[in-house]
């Protein structure tokens, strides 16, 4: 396998096309000299794209299994390495970009569509880095990424996760007291613009994500920095800052930062070679008895319309979850339910005699340009306010507020899961969900309310314990936001002890090249093994 190092921070990219996965959109940049600042940029939002081998190693044979959102019926792949060398790789090979691109921005007159840009690049290096601090910990940042700038940081020192993520939390906060939603027509703005691909150049959705995510990793925090986390959520809260929007009341607004394949000008083809080569996941008794109320095979008791957007009956069309935890005597899953042959019209319900167990939905696994790669919804946003008005994080305790907000969150990943659904295709057949599944007109986001509504809690720990679990349910093609929430509140739907498993150990090809900065960072996180708590976890 190849190795990537942080000595070399992938300069050899930069001397490629910036287009992997993406539409050629620039014109054949062959390094930093003549790579446009949009090329550049739309390196950086390809790179967001998790890789085969993150979603087969990472997500399918370790997250899954430890949120507990599916159950993984056979631990059959121990290659994990795989997958965290390929999330290190795509982090430090397009941190030369997010470098460089700084670096010319500084260099240029002080405008608002500069700032616009600058904030731009702070969001979505924010974005980034989180999702790594948040697998592995301590990692370099501060020195990282200028390597072809300065030999000096061939090996960057490791910073704490602490400094990165107040350094982050720091840079979206200039981010959004920078951003001019009305400085788009000017240069250089102007021609930046058609490499967008998260927002296509709007500043208030950049905005609204900026906000957003200072949010999300000031509740992560909190319980380790409740003063500074406060400040933060009192300042977003108490000052009405603009975030993603699921739900006001009555009016659906469904916002999201997502990737949406087709219209990026790519195809996710990844997503269903993870699944298919893999083929372990089907859906567990732990979600399962979130969605349903009884264990009726022919789906009576389920009550909630997104059983049929995640998951699909076996073959032979009962809905039956894989026991969690499963006896020694479980019956082996088999079958085929994501194979590609399932495209076809008249072809479509063949998922193998031997898949006894439900299935995650194929069209969530095969629809390569519809199904997005999410990175926050405003359906979390209202679950973390629920969280933040119940407990009274950085605000007043407000409980009716917070059953406000957890209901609106209700209905906005019900409708947005559904809105989603109903776009879904499959790429060879053309074949529609409409037109293949069809979902009780029954269940809605009222059904999920009557069964998880407050007033069906005898006390606040239930209460609390439903918004955890409903976020949980939302974050279900998120696992590793999913996994977050599990490590942090430790109250998240389980059909066991508490989970034991909080990060990942860092890839093989930092030890055989950083080992010094390394060993620095292990010995003061107090070891590089899954049990070994980040600074966030309480």
């Amino acid at each position: 396998m190849h190795r990537f190092s942080l000595s070399v921070l992938c300069i050899a990219l930069a001397l490629v096309s910036c287009t992997k996965d993406f539409e050629e959109i620039n014109t054949n940049p062959h390094g930093f000299t003549n790579a446009s600042n949009g090329s550049l940029f739309n390196h950086i939002i390809s790179s967001l794209v998790p890789t085969g081998n993150e979603m087969f190693y990472i997500q399918n044979e370790i997250l899954y299994k430890q949120t507990q959102q599916a159950a993984l019926t056979r631990a059959a792949w121990g290659n994990y390495t795989l997958g965290t060398e390929d999330m290190w790789k795509n982090y430090y090979s397009t941190l030369p970009d997010f470098r460089e691109l700084d670096k010319r921005l500084a260099a240029y007159d002080t405008t608002d569509e500069v700032r616009n840009i600058e904030a731009m690049l702070k969001i979505t290096l924010a974005l980034k880095t989180f999702k790594l601090t948040d697998i592995f910990g301590d990692m370099p940042f501060s020195e990282a990424g200028y390597g072809f700038q300065n030999l000096d940081y061939l090996r960057p020192k490791y910073d704490s996760q602490r400094e990165i993520y107040l350094s982050l939390l720091s840079d979206l906060e200039w981010a959004a007291n920078n951003i001019r939603p009305a400085a788009v027509v000017k240069e250089p703005f102007k021609s930046f613009v058609p490499f967008d691909k998260l927002f296509g150049g709007d500043m208030t959705k950049w905005l609204k994500l900026a906000h957003s995510l200072r949010l999300r990793h000031a509740v992560r925090m909190y319980e380790k920095e409740p003063e500074l986390a406060g400040a933060i959520i009192s300042d977003i809260i108490g000052n009405e800052r603009p975030v993603f929007y699921g739900y006001d009341f009555i009016t659906p607004k469904l916002e999201s930062a997502c990737l949406w394949p087709a219209a990026a000008g790519f195809k996710h083809e990844a997503l269903n070679w993870s699944f298919r080569e893999h083929n372990n996941l089907r859906m567990g008794e732990v979600i399962w008895h979130q969605l349903s109320t009884n264990d009726n095979a022919d789906g009576s008791g389920i009550s909630d319309p997104r059983a049929y957007i995640f998951f699909e009956t076996n073959n032979a069309n009962q809905w039956k979850a894989y026991p969690q935890p499963a006896p020694a005597d479980t019956p082996p899953s088999g079958g085929i339910p994501y194979g590609s042959h399932r495209d076809q019209d008249g072809a479509f319900d063949i998922k193998g005699e031997t898949n006894i167990y439900s299935a995650f939905n194929y069209f969530i696994v095969r629809d390569e340009d519809h199904i997005p790669i999410i990175f926050i919804t405003g359906a979390e946003l209202h679950f973390l306010k629920a969280e933040i008005f119940f407990r009274g994080l950085g605000v007043p305790q407000d409980k009716m507020q917070a059953e406000i907000e957890y209901l609106n969150g209700i209905n906005a990943s019900v409708e947005w899961w559904m809105q989603v659904a109903a776009g879904s295709t499959l790429p060879n057949s053309g074949l529609r969900f409409p037109a293949m599944i069809q979902i009780p007109a029954s269940l809605s986001s009222a059904s999920v309310q009557n069964r998880w509504g407050f007033w069906n809690a005898t006390d606040d720990e239930t209460k609390l314990r439903f918004i955890y679990a409903q976020a949980w349910l939302d974050a279900f093609r998120q696992p590793d936001q999913a996994y977050a929430l599990v490590r942090r509140t430790a109250k998240t739907p389980r059909t066991d002890e508490p989970v034991q498993h909080f990060r990942l150990p860092y890839p093989p090809s930092e030890a055989a090249y950083n080992a010094v900065k390394l060993n620095e960072a292990i010995q003061r996180q107090g070891g590089d093994n899954p049990e070994n708590k980040l600074w966030w976890i309480p």
